[in-house]
This record gives structure tokens, C-alpha cells and sequence, in this order.
């Protein structure tokens, strides 16, 4: 099958009340790991390259690597480029065989961001390419994104309208209380599912998309902790969130992190297990392994999207 844009997956996924996985890539181990997990659950599926991983990876080895999973997995998949900061970058990943881009002019005024995603939407539509948009902005570091609390917000649902009809985005990235990174909440978890409501309501039918979710499992964090790593206070999306979440206006849900701490888990199981061990396939297969078995999960019991490929 060869590659999709989000158009199709996200009608499905709104009007079933579920929501496709979008999966950071990169490299081959976790594009097999997670690839594998939607072929076996026959799950619809969203791989995600962002700037440091084009940078870390190379664009063409990664759609090389794509273009495996295809002929194995003989799925729908999107390539997706996650937080896009420039018309140029969104180009280049269009050019490149992108079938949906995303432009992140979320730090920039309304006005701005406006002008910047419609000329992106605009190049993007006349190659067949969806587009995603970004109002609010969500604290944490992941990959060159480093925003503070204090220069976060939540999004504000009197712009939605506006802003989709205006620049003609596909999808709308919102801000309702997740954030980047491994280290989401001080306290107690909370989502403002009240902004997703009132903007499910004034965008009826039109997809919602949810970044900073990870729900950083207790099992990763406390194998690293146990395997000579340090992340104490560690805290992530509960599941049980971001099911209701996929059950509202959200049809694409971000995991990046949980796939990092996954991988980093077994990594550092196997190093101390076995301090003499050196070849790689020997740690990177566990990895692997893990990558497919938490994929799996969420597939399963957290986007609600197994089986419907």
C-alpha cells in the first residue's frame, strides 16, 4: 500500500471515536518495534519525523526505512513532519515524499501564525499533502522545543473558528494542559477538557490533535531508576485521560517520550545484566521488543484504533 495523507484515517477516527497513533521516529529499531505492533492489531498508523530527526537520521535513510514498513506491513501509514517551524522545512519534507506536514506558528502572533500556515497550507494542498496547525503553546523540551511554564497557554477556543478557516488546515494541534518532555506534572494530572469540549463544539466534526502525550509509564521510569538512570518525579498523561480524549474531538494523539523510556529501559537492563555485552543487536533487539509490547498497548486500550486499518 503506498503511503496516505490524514484526510481519510481522521474521518474515520472522529466518527468512530478513536484516534490514530502518531509515532516519533528515529531509527530502524523503532520503526520495526512500532510498525509491527499496528501490523499484528491492524491499526492505521502515523510515523512522525521531526527536525532533529531528519538532522539525526537523514530524510532519505528514514523513508527508506518507511518504505520497508510498508511492503511489510501493507498498512495505511502517514509520514508526518512534527512541529515544523518554517515554511522552508515544511517544503523540503513536502518535496521530500511528506504525505502531511505540520507548521507550528504557535509562538508567533495570531496574526502571523495565520499568514505562515495558510502559505503552507497553500503549497501543501497543491501536492496533496494535509496540513496540521498549531494554536496555544505547550510547555517542556523535546528535540530544539524548550518552552517554559511561564511562556505556555492554554489555547483559546474564541480563535479556533477563525484561525481553521482562514489558513484551511486539516487538523488543529491544541493546548489543553499536556506538555513535552518526561516531567508533565508537579502535581496532580489535569487536562482542561472543557477548552477541548467548547472547541469540539465550535469545530464540529474537524480533528483535534493532542502533543506532549505520553503517559511516561511508572515500568520504563522505574527500570531506568533501577538500572543506574535518574528520573526522579517523572510523570506523564494517565491513559484513562487520553481514551477520553480519543472518545471526544481528538483523532491524532503524540508519543514520543514513552517510546524514548521504553527503549532506554531495556538498553540499560541489558548493559547491567550483562556489563560484558557489546554487540548491538543484542541490546537493540530488547529495545525493540519493548517498543512493539508498549506500542502494542496503546494501539489497544488507549487510542482505540486496533483493527481499524
Amino acid at each position: 500500500m503506498p503511503l496516505v495523507n490524514t484526510t481519510e484515517m481522521f474521518k474515520k477516527a472522529y466518527e468512530g471515536g478513536y484516534a490514530i497513533g502518531a509515532f516519533n521516529v528515529n531509527n530502524m529499531e523503532i520503526v520495526q518495534g512500532i510498525t509491527e505492533a499496528a501490523k499484528e492489531t491492524n491499526s492505521p498508523l502515523i510515523l512522525q519525523v521531526s527536525a532533529g530527526a531528519r538532522k539525526y537520521a537523514n530524510h532519505t535513510y528514514l523513508m527508506k526505512l518507511i518504505e520497508a514498513a510498508l511492503v511489510e506491513t501493507d498498512l495505511p501509514i502517514a509520514v508526518h513532519l512534527d512541529h515544523g517551524d518554517s515554511f522552508e522545512l515544511c517544503k523540503s519534507c513536502i518535496d521530500g515524499g511528506f504525505t502531511s506536514v505540520m507548521i507550528d506558528g504557535s509562538h508567533l502572533p495570531f496574526e502571523e501564525n495565520i499568514a505562515l500556515t495558510k502559505k503552507v497550507v497553500e503549497y501543501a494542498h497543491a501536492h496533496g499533502v494535509t496540513v496540521e496547525g498549531e494554536l496555544g503553546r505547550l510547555a517542556g523540551v523535546e528535540d530544539d522545543i524548550n518552552v517554559s511554564v511561564e511562556d505556555s497557554s492554554y489555547t483559546k477556543p474564541e480563535e479556533v473558528e477563525e484561525f481553521v478557516s482562514r489558513t484551511g488546515v486539516d487538523s488543529l494541534a491544541i493546548a489543553i494542559g499536556t506538555s513535552h518532555g518526561a516531567f508533565k506534572f508537579t502535581g496532580e494530572a489535569h487536562l482542561r477538557f472543557d477548552i477541548l469540549e467548547e472547541v469540539g463544539r465550535r469545530l464540529p466534526g474537524f480533528p483535534i490533535v493532542l502533543h506532549g502525550a505520553s503517559s511516561v509509564i511508572p515500568e520504563y521510569v522505574d527500570m531506568i531508576n533501577k538500572f543506574g538512570g535518574s528520573m526522579p518525579g517523572a510523570k506523564g498523561v494517565p491513559e484513562d485521560m487520553l481514551r477520553k480524549a480519543a472518545s471526544m474531538a481528538v483523532c491524532k494523539i503524540n508519543i514520543d517520550s514513552d517510546l524514548r523510556l521504553a527503549m532506554t529501559a531495556a538498553v540499560r537492563k541489558v548493559f547491567v545484566e550483562n556489563p560484558s555485552e557489546f554487540d548491538p543487536r543484542k541490546y537493540l533487539g530488547p529495545a525493540r521488543a519493548e517498543i512493539k509490547k508498549l506500542v502494542t498497548n496503546k494501539l489497544i486500550n488507549v487510542l482505540g484504533c486496533a483493527g481499524k486499518a
